[in-house]
Formats: structure tokens, C-alpha cells, sequence
């Protein structure tokens, strides 16, 4: 069955005030982001809800990408017919007979905005729910708590009939709560902590820290076709690959061992926070969750936080680890995330790192190094590479080592 159009519903931005048509606005862009390949569609956000009249897009590609736009929380394939009963009982037949399953059971529900119709709602509900009756096996009437609501809508232009009610991400639309910045590692953890900022309306940049030659190409690869899964939710994202070598190399010569990690990080977030400024960015997000390794103790975070007054947020901060595995799983980062390409926070892991350290220590053993001059190279270094949804990297970097046999 071909449906016309598609009406989406709002969900949280319904609890928006004056500044709602904001956030309608920023979904209707959104959306039209994510199917920009299908040029015949046509957008209708209004304050209720959205209409996507496909005009011969299939739904089911629409489908599939409207389940990953934050902001939609349900929506309805629907189709457009004429205002006579003869259309309204066939099309409710035709959609009935394609989506019903034994055991189901169903209602009509009719939503009447022209009143000049020749059938009131209750009419029409009896006339129609009789017809299915007289066409079909094994109906059943439930009011309360049906499987499936067969949804007319008599409005001034047509009728829309609809009887599927599915579920979006629900969220924000990207874009509604400002830009930041996230640190992602090639882990498990902040590609969800990405896919949580994400949802909740933030723009966010990778900021992404290789150091070769002691990371390999693929571990950047990887990193950049983890950021290819979450731009599914995004329409695009930029990928800053930062070079972290030499700051690394520096520490590991001049400092104890107990602080490599501690001193380590806190140089990962002044890069990450100077990067947020010239990116015009509000916010530092990171995958870190208390307790789970030596660098994410509370003690940790306080030695680390010290060199920044910029927000730092952690969405998978009391997150277990078989909590965070499973979102993995859903969103689909896990399987590439457990792939075994080391990133620059494994290779340089001192064996017994402070899980306590002190934040005086902290910054007298930083005031060692050339803080500045390090920084600023680094920052020389940085690549900006724009990622689309399900660009691949790995399968290049792949092709490329076969031709080089």
C-alpha cells in the first residue's frame, strides 16, 4: 500500500512556550537533512504537528530515518483520499487487511474537523467498523486498550486515513541546546555519552586525540566510522583529529609514573577546551563514568577539572558498564567499539596509576613541562574532517594496506 503523507508528532517540544516555534522549526530542518536525497517530498511543520507529504517516496526509506531524528516522538504513515464514504470504507479495508494479524484487536477512531461532512464522527466510526465486519475474519471490537486505532481524519481539503502509531527517539532536536564539544575515544562509553548528548538537543563536535606512530591509521578510522553511526542522529558532524604524541612522549620522560594518566588528561581537556572556543562551542561532553577506571574517580576528576572553568558533563556518569554496553548495542556502536585497535589513552597507561592523586601534585609536576608550547603544536596540528551518517573509513584503510602488498 502506498502512503501519501506522514504526520509527525512533537512529543517534549509540546511543553515549549514562546519559543516553540524555534524548536518546530529546527526539527522541520532537521528532518528535511536526513531526506534530502528524496527532493519530491514536501514539509509542513505546524504548531501540533508536522506533515510529510512523500509524493511517491517509499515510506519505508522514510521510515527508517525518521526513526533517528530527536524530536519525533510517534508518527503515523497515512494516506489521502477523497471526501466519500465509498474511498473511506475501501481504504480502510485495504489498510486493515495489510497491517492486521489474528488475535488483534482494533477500533475506529474519526476525527471530524469539517462539519459540514455528511457523517458525524460516530456515524462514521459505526459505518466503517461495519464494513470491516462484513469483509474480514476474526475482527474484534476493543475500546480501551486496542492493538490497532484506525485513524480517520475528515479535514477541509481530504480524508487521511492511518492506522500504525510509531515511535521516534523522542528528545530534542540537534541544534536546539547550543554547540559543545565531546572527547571520543575509540571506546564503548563516549560514543553513547554522544548519542545522549545528541538527544537532548547539542550540537556537538569529536574531538579526537591519535598519536602516531604509536596509534595505528585504523585506530583513527575507527574513531571516524564510530562518528559516521552516531551522524545517523545527526545529518553530519565534524571530526577534529587532535595529535597527541609528542605531549605524550614529554610526559612519560618527565613525570612520575603514578601521574602520568592524571597529567595526561588534564592536557586532554585544555586542548579539548581551546578547541571548544575557537569553535565557538559551550560545553566539554566526555564518556566518563565515576568509579569505572583510575582516570574517573572523583579524586581524578578533581586533579583533571582544576584546568578549565568550562562545564564539563559526563551523561554516562552513573551509568553501570552492562548499561552502557546495552545502549551500545541499540544505537549501534558496540560492535565496532570492541574492535581491537588501541587508542592513545591505552598505550601509554602507566601500570599502577593514581586512583587519589593530588590536585597540588597535580599541577606542580604540570609546571615542569612546557605547557604552552606543547598546547599550541598540538593545536597546530588538528585536522577537520566533516562525517556523514554511515561513511566507512575502516573498509578504505583496509583497501589501502591491500595495495600496498
Amino acid at each position: 500500500m502506498e502512503y501519501t503523507e506522514v504526520m509527525v508528532r512533537y512529543g517534549e517540544l509540546s511543553t515549549k512556550g514562546k519559543n516553540r516555534k524555534d524548536f518546530i522549526n529546527r526539527l522541520a530542518s532537521n528532518v528535511e537533512k536526513v531526506l534530502k536525497d528524496f527532493p519530491q517530498i514536501e514539509f509542513h511543520p505546524r504548531h501540533d504537528r508536522m506533515h510529510i507529504v512523500l509524493n511517491g517516496a517509499p515510506f519505508r526509506d522514510v521510515d527508517q530515518r525518521l526513526k533517528k531524528v530527536f524530536g519525533i516522538q510517534t508518527y503515523s504513515p497515512a494516506i489521502k483520499i477523497p471526501k466519500t464514504l465509498e474511498d473511506i470504507e475501501k481504504t480502510s479495508l485495504e489498510l486493515m487487511q495489510e497491517t492486521f494479524k489474528p488475535g488483534m484487536t482494533f477500533k475506529v477512531n474519526t476525527k471530524r474537523s469539517d462539519h459540514k461532512f455528511e457523517y458525524d464522527t460516530n456515524q462514521l466510526n459505526n459505518l466503517v467498523g461495519d464494513y470491516l465486519f462484513d469483509h474480514m475474519d476474526g475482527l474484534k471490537a476493543e475500546m480501551k486498550h486496542p492493538d490497532l486505532v484506525l485513524r480517520i481524519e475528515v479535514r477541509q481539503d481530504a480524508v487521511y486515513i492511518s492506522n500504525q502509531l510509531l515511535h521516534g527517539v523522542g528528545g530534542m532536536p540537534v541544534g536546539t541546546a547550543g554547540k559543545a564539544v565531546m572527547m571520543l575515544s575509540g571506546g564503548i562509553d563516549s560514543p553513547v555519552a554522544s548519542w545522549l548528548a545528541l538527544k537532548r538537543g547539542v550540537d556537538i563536535e569529536m574531538v579526537h586525540f591519535f598519536s602516531p606512530p604509536y596509534t595505528t591509521e585504523k585506530a583513527l578510522a575507527k574513531a571516524k566510522e564510530l562518528t559516521g553511526i552516531l551522524a545517523n542522529f545527526a545529518g553530519k558532524i565534524n571530526f577534529i583529529a587532535v595529535p597527541f604524541a609528542e605531549i605524550q612522549e614529554t610526559i612519560k620522560e618527565k613525570l612520575p609514573e603514578g601521574y602520568l594518566m592524571t597529567v595526561q588528561r588534564r592536557f586532554m581537556l585544555q586542548l579539548a577546551d581551546r578547541i571548544r572556543e575557537q569553535r565557538g562551542g559551550l560545553a566539554i561532553f566526555n564518556g566518563e563514568s565515576v568509579g569505572q577506571v583510575a582516570s574517573q574517580t572523583l579524586q581524578s576528576m578533581v586533579a583533571i577539572n582544576d584546568v578549565t572553568t568550562t562545564p564539563v558533563i559526563r551523561p554516562v556518569a552513573t551509568m553501570d558498564k552492562t548499561e552502557i554496553i546495552a545502549k551500545a548495542e541499540e544505537i549501534g556502536t558496540f560492535d565496532l567499539s570492541i574492535q581491537p585497535f588501541e587508542d592513545c589513552c591505552t598505550i601509554f597507561a602507566p601500570p599502577r596509576p593514581k586512583t587519589k592523586p593530588k590536585l597540588d601534585k597535580a599541577r606542580e609536576y604540570e609546571s615542569r613541562l612546557d605547557v604552552e608550547g606543547l598546547i599550541e603544536r598540538a593545536m597546530a596540528g588538528i585536522e577537520i574532517t566533516p562525517i556523514y551518517p554511515n561513511e566507512k573509513f575502516l573498509d578504505d584503510k583496509a583497501q589501502e594496506d591491500a595495495d600496498l602488498l
